[in-house]
């Protein structure tokens, strides 16, 4: 499936059982791939089968990357699904266990939000921020969500504003304030009796809370394949006809963020970057049985290894390392202007 394929034209069903199969070709890769098969099970409505995805997962023989995220994930599918004690007690068990990821984090505090738990989901979405940003000179952006979750539901609440709600605001980039994208009560407050007006408030609401989890009805990133100086060395050595494609590495490298923009400019979302190997590549080309010295062979390594979940998002986070891997910050190398 081309990784650019809008979520309403994708078969879910059949994507679930396409990732299930390369998480067996690949089985170092397979929770990546499995979390992926379990959100369009989800997303087709197979909920059940799902659960079983991250039952397979968390009782796998190998220790798991990320074992807190899919406990979250499996408790919020399960009460989708009505098995509210049990994923009330994943819940728990997760709050407990105060991961130092913010994704699982989130994923149970909007869980327990969708179920007009309010005051539940504010005291977890504040554990999560005390947990991680507690002495934190400047929020990773990972974290942004669990700040704008926690913002949201103290505004549902009618709490005031504190010093945590005001970091929200400064990292909140949309044009609609989040004090107004997050009062329920906006539309009423503008003298307004039109349930339709109503109605259009509440949706974009929902709008907010859904973003993080459209990039799970896609299948993989846009990525753009990236070759490390001393790889590519190694490609275009053994096979020059791939000259041509790559006249230098820094051209190599100028080429990626031109491109990466380009897209981005375009309006294509969910971009990243995947990294190659000659060893990986030359494996790839011979499960397709072509050779490595087509330049066409390429752009499907790439889709592929994006498929495989070794995608790295696009643009990096504010103060994070340039995906070139110079040790340098992105602003201040490949995505300085930005």
């Amino acid at each position: 499936m081309r990784p650019d394929t809008p979520a309403e034209n994708v078969d879910h069903t059949a994507e679930a059982a396409r990732l299930e199969r390369t998480a067996g070709l690949y089985p170092e890769d397979a929770e990546a791939l499995l979390l992926r098969a379990a959100a369009h099970l989800e997303l087709s409505g197979a909920r059940p089968a799902a659960t079983a995805l991250y039952d397979r997962l968390l009782f796998s023989a190998g220790p798991l990357e990320h074992p807190q995220l899919v406990r979250a994930l499996k408790a919020a599918n399960l009460w989708e699904y009505g098995h509210e004690a049990e994923a009330r007690a994943i819940i728990d068990g997760i709050r407990t266990a105060a991961p130092r990821d913010a994704a699982p984090w989130v994923i149970v505090a909007e869980a327990l939000e969708s179920h007009d738990e309010l005051e539940a989901a504010h005291e977890t979405f504040h554990e999560g921020a005390v947990v991680l940003l507690t002495d934190a000179p400047e929020p990773p952006y990972a974290t942004h969500p669990l700040l704008f979750g926690r913002h949201r539901v103290r505004r549902m609440l009618g709490l005031p504003h504190d010093t945590w709600d005001a970091l929200a605001d400064t990292l909140h980039t949309s044009p609609v304030s989040l004090d107004e994208l997050h009062d329920p009560k906006r539309v009423w407050s503008l003298g307004s009796e039109n349930p339709a007006e109503l109605e259009a408030e509440i949706s974009r609401l929902r709008a907010e809370l859904s973003t993080a989890r459209e990039a799970l009805s896609r299948p993989y990133p846009v990525a753009v394949l990236h070759w490390p100086s001393s790889e590519l060395t190694e490609l275009v050595t053994a096979y020059p006809t791939l000259e041509s494609e790559y006249t230098s590495h820094a051209h190599h490298l100028a080429t990626i963020e031109t491109s990466l923009r380009e897209l981005a400019a375009s309006g294509t979302p969910n971009l990243g970057i995947v990294t190659g190997t000659v060893p990986s590549y030359e494996a790839f080309a011979a499960s397709e049985g072509a050779s490595p010295a087509d330049p066409a062979l390429l752009p499907e390594y790439a889709t592929t290894l994006a498929a495989r979940g070794l995608a790295v998002a696009w643009p990096p986070q504010r103060g994070a390392g340039c995906w070139c891997g110079s040790g340098r910050e992105y602003g201040e190398c490949h995505g300085d202007g930005r």
